[in-house]
């Protein structure tokens, strides 16, 4: 027996756990969907519209798909943990997958009007503000205590994977099929993800009577829920991280805006098709992972790395505008994302040692909704300078409003007040650790995943 189970588990955990593998395959299909559709989406208008409005039509639409995740976090967690979790990914994903299909079907009949667009990018960034989230908080239902680590890791990973594959299809399915053909695998894969949810059997059932155990763990929870301090005494008692917050919500004004920029870019200075858009979103995306996985071995403190990679970003983002190039912009996304990815690993990581165990779940939360809330200001903002000014124009914009971030993250570390002693270490090992990203990428959910209170979010180191 203990063989057995010893062989089973040298298996990816996808495999050895049917519950977890069918649950998992929904979320691959329902973030890759919702991010194929919104990159086509930005694409067909870039490509369609009239030439005065394609900047704030883009970033009109951006605005609207970022929008949902963050005003609707309350909701979220408050549906999340009343109603059962297979409910309500089920209800998600068939909301989704009928909204992209009635929005298929509509296009096929007649070409409707683009406020429908606009529409149907905001039902489906509802839906998805509720699928992961709640698929975050299913995680230790669907699979045993040793797997929980193995189980965020695939979670995680899977969202940045199905990101990197929506990005490329969409653009690519909008000049072979149009919009029609993106909206249609949208719905394909929405209604599949709902089939493979209500076909797994999720063992915890809301509305079990609680044991002692149970009990006495609420108990315990609701506690240290009455015991948590408010986020502004949180912020007030630690300097330091407010400053670099600052920063970080500056920059992302900027850093977010090349989701507008580089359409804008690729139809009008490099006159090319989605293939170009599709490899500035893989070049991003594949830089970020780069940037995650080698961030850690940089050595120098949090600030003056952040500071540099600020500063490289910076340079990278004015390239494009200085040479109009498909190999320079490339070049140029993929530093970006390089840069995004070291700033995520080293900041989180000294957020989570310098903050406070009790206070990592309300600090976490609220730094991934302030951070998000950019993002539709961002889109807004640079969709219509873009009706105005050049790409290439926008290209040192972008550059321009981040050196000065850069200067002023440097002087935080080395002139501002010194960083606090790390929190202690008080939660247990093999708690999920959900890292959220500093320079969200604008996907249907960017906001955090509500836990629950035994669980942080941004689990201890």
């Amino acid at each position: 027996m203990t063989a057995d189970r010893a062989a089973g588990r040298g298996r990816p955990l996808v495999l050895r756990n049917r519950r977890f593998g069918a649950v998992w395959a929904a979320q691959v299909l329902t973030q890759a969907a919702g991010r194929m559709f919104q990159v086509g989406a930005v694409w067909w208008l870039v490509a369609r519209s009239a030439d005065p409005g394609r900047g704030l039509a883009s970033g009109a639409f951006l605005a609207v798909s970022t929008l949902p995740a963050v005003a609707l976090a309350p909701l979220v967690a408050a549906v999340v943990s009343r109603f059962p979790h297979r409910a309500v990914l089920a209800v998600s994903a068939a909301a989704a997958g009928l909204v992209a299909l009635g929005t298929a079907g509509w296009m096929c009949a007649a070409t409707p009007p683009t406020a429908v667009v606009y529409g149907a990018a905001l039902l489906l960034a509802c839906s998805q503000a509720f699928f992961d989230p709640c698929l975050t908080t299913s995680v230790p239902a669907l699979v045993e205590d040793a797997d929980i680590e193995a189980a965020t890791g695939f979670e995680l990973g899977t969202q940045s994977v199905a990101g990197l594959a929506g990005g490329l299809l969409g653009p690519l399915v909008v000049d072979a099929a149009g919009l029609t053909g993106v909206v249609a695998g949208c719905a394909g894969a929405g209604l599949l993800a709902a089939v493979l949810v209500g076909a797994t059997r999720f063992p915890a059932a809301p509305g079990t009577p609680p044991t002692a155990a149970s009990t006495a763990t609420d108990a315990a929870s609701t506690a240290t829920d009455t015991a948590r301090r408010p986020l502004r005494r949180i912020l007030a008692d630690l300097p330091f991280i407010r400053r670099v917050l600052l920063c970080f919500t500056a920059a992302n004004v900027f850093t977010t805006a090349v989701f507008v920029v580089m359409p804008l870019y690729t139809r009008t200075v490099l006159h090319a098709d989605g293939s170009t858009v599709a490899a500035l979103e893989e070049a991003l995306g594949a830089g970020t992972l780069a940037g995650a996985a080698t961030g850690g071995r940089l050595r120098g403190a949090p600030t003056a790395v952040g500071a540099g990679c600020l500063a490289l970003m910076a340079a990278a983002l004015a390239l494009p505008g200085l040479a109009a190039a498909r190999p320079a912009a490339v070049a140029a996304m993929a530093v970006a994302g390089w840069c995004v990815g070291v700033i995520g690993v080293r900041f989180v990581a000294l957020f989570q040692r310098l903050v406070p165990v009790g206070d990592r779940p309300g600090f976490f939360a609220v730094m991934q909704a302030l951070l998000g809330a950019t993002l539709p200001v961002s889109s807004l903002v640079f969709g219509l300078l873009g009706d105005h000014l050049s790409p290439r124009t926008l290209c040192l914009v972008q550059a321009a409003g981040v050196l000065p971030v850069a200067a002023a993250l440097w002087w935080t570390g080395r002139y501002g007040p010194a960083a606090p002693e790390a929190a202690p270490e008080a939660a247990p090992e093999s708690a999920p650790r959900h890292e959220p990203v500093l320079f969200p990428i604008p996907s249907p959910s960017p906001a955090p995943s509500p836990a629950p209170a035994a669980e942080p979010v941004g689990g201890a180191r």
